[in-house]
């Protein structure tokens, strides 16, 4: 059975200068540990394009999230 692992799920973000999160749900994020770019599929109907953050908050967590740049909305996306 299969439990979805690594679906992305929606997640509110609110972002600060340049687009960066600054919250993820109710939490603050502390740091970013690392920012990259996924462009994949352009040559397809359905091109993926997502900018993804490492995040630190202020509880502690590390938590990934990323932009859909094709589609809009934040997403996390975590394994088990």
């Amino acid at each position: 059975m299969s439990r979805g692992l690594y679906r992305p799920r929606p997640v509110e973000v609110g972002t600060g200068q340049g687009d960066v999160p600054a919250t993820v749900g109710r939490e603050e994020v502390e740091a970013v540990r690392e920012e990259w770019l996924v462009e994949d599929r352009w040559w397809t109907s359905r091109p993926l394009r997502r900018r993804y953050f490492e995040l630190t908050t202020t509880s502690g967590a590390n938590r990934v999230v990323f932009c859909d740049l094709v589609a809009g909305g934040w997403f996390t996306q975590t394994g088990a």
